[in-house]
C-alpha cells in the first residue's frame, strides 16, 4: 500500500443542463445517444461566455480528464461530440479573439501582470484583507473546478513542445504534481483545504453550483491544451498563471491568517509562493524564450493566451465583487454555513 492510501478514484455525475447546448450534450450522454443534437443556431445565439455554452463546453472536455458516472469512454472520441463540441468552440474563441488587445509585446504584456491599474483594489486584496469567511469559502468553491485537476490540463501541451522548453515546463509541471510524492500533488492539497474549510472535497462536487465566470477559465486551459495549434496560447497561459500565483497566494495566506483558518487552508497558498515565484522566471526565459526561438511565428499566441487569461480573471473577479457587494452569494446557490476546525 502506498503512503498515501488507496482511494479509489470516483468519476463525477452528470451536472443539471442550463440551457438548450448543454442540455443536447448532457441528455446525449445519459443515455448514450449519438449523433448530438446541437443546432447551430443555438450556438449562434448562445452567450460565448455565459452559463450554458460554458458547461457544455466542460462537459465536452471532461470526457478527456475522468469522465463521468455511467458514461461509456468511448464518448471520449466520438465524431458528432467532436463536431458538437468544435462549434461550441469557435464561438468560445471568436469571443477571446475579439475581446482582447492581441499584438507580439511578449515582455510587455508580462510586466503588466504585477502591475494593478488600481492598487490594493484586486480580488486577492479584498480575500486578504476584508472579505469574510463565508466569501472564502464561496472562493474556494469556485476555484475547485480547477485545483481538485491542478496542472493537469498543462501537461497536454508537453509532446508537443522541443528542447529547453520542454524540459523547463516538465520541471514545473514536476512541482505542481507533487515533486514525486502523492501526497504534495497541489490538487491533494486543495482537497485537503477543502475538507478543513467545512466543504465538499469531491471531484467536480460544485460543477452544479458555479456559474460560468470559473467554469470558463477551466475551459481556456482544456481547450488550449487539447489543440496543437493552440500550443503558443497555452505557454502563455501558464506563464500568466505562474507569474500571477506567487503574489495572490500570499495574500490569500495572510486574509486566512487573519480568519483563522485551519493550518491546511493556509499550506495550499504558503506552497506556492515560493515555488511560483521560481517558476515565473523558469516560464519566462526557459519555456517562452526557447519555445519563440524555435517557433517565433508563435509569438501572437502567446500574447493571446496571457490576454485570455487576465480577461477571464477579470469577469470571475467582477462576478465576486458583484455579487459580494450586494451581500449575496457569487455562486447559484449558497453555500451551507458550518465551519470544520
Amino acid at each position: 500500500m502506498s503512503a498515501i492510501g488507496t482511494a479509489r478514484v470516483v468519476s463525477p455525475t452528470l451536472p443539471e443542463p442550463r440551457g438548450p447546448l448543454s442540455e443536447a450534450v448532457v441528455t446525449a450522454l445519459a443515455h448514450d445517444r449519438s449523433p448530438v443534437p446541437l443546432p447551430q443556431a443555438e450556438v449562434d445565439r448562445a452567450d460565448p461566455y455565459g452559463d450554458d455554452l460554458a458547461l457544455a463546453l466542460h462537459v465536452c472536455y471532461e470526457l478527456h480528464y475522468r469522465g463521468f458516472r455511467s458514461v461509456s469512454a468511448a464518448w471520449e472520441w466520438d465524431p458528432e461530440l467532436l463536431r458538437a463540441r468544435a462549434a461550441l468552440e469557435r464561438s468560445f474563441l471568436h469571443a477571446l479573439r475579439s475581446d482582447v488587445d492581441g499584438g507580439t509585446d511578449v515582455t510587455g504584456v508580462l510586466d503588466d501582470l504585477l502591475t494593478e491599474p488600481v492598487p490594493g483594489a484586486s480580488l486577492s486584496h479584498h480575500l486578504r484583507d476584508t472579505a469574510e469567511w463565508w466569501q472564502m469559502r464561496e472562493y474556494f468553491a469556485h476555484r475547485s473546478i480547477y485545483h481538485l485537476k491542478e496542472a493537469d490540463p498543462h501537461a497536454w501541451v508537453i509532446p508537443r513542445l522541443q528542447g529547453q522548453a520542454k524540459a523547463a515546463l516538465v520541471a514545473v509541471e514536476f512541482d505542481e504534481f507533487g515533486g514525486g510524492r502523492g501526497e504534495r500533488v497541489h490538487a491533494r492539497l486543495f482537497a485537503d483545504l477543502m475538507d478543513a474549510a467545512g466543504l465538499d472535497s469531491g471531484y467536480l462536487h460544485y460543477l452544479d453550483d458555479v456559474p460560468a465566470p470559473a467554469i470558463g477559465i477551466v475551459n481556456l486551459m482544456s481547450m488550449l491544451g487539447l489543440h496543437r495549434g493552440l500550443r503558443g496560447a497555452l505557454v502563455g497561459h501558464f506563464t500568466a498563471a505562474e507569474i500571477s500565483t506567487a503574489p495572490s497566494a500570499q495574500r490569500l495566506a495572510r486574509g486566512l491568517e487573519r480568519l483563522g483558518a485551519a493550518a491546511e487552508c493556509i499550506l495550499f497558498f504558503t506552497e506556492h509562493i515560493e515555488a511560483d515565484a521560481v517558476h515565473e522566471q523558469i516560464m519566462r526565459r526557459d519555456v517562452i524564450g526557447d519555445l519563440l526561438d524555435r517557433e517565433p511565428e508563435l509569438t501572437a499566441d502567446v500574447v493571446f493566451g496571457i490576454q485570455a487569461t487576465e480577461l477571464l480573471e477579470g469577469k470571475l473577479a467582477r462576478h465576486l465583487f458583484g455579487a459580494w457587494h450586494e451581500g449575496r452569494t457569487s455562486l447559484r446557490r449558497p453555500l451551507s454555513t458550518e465551519r470544520t476546525e
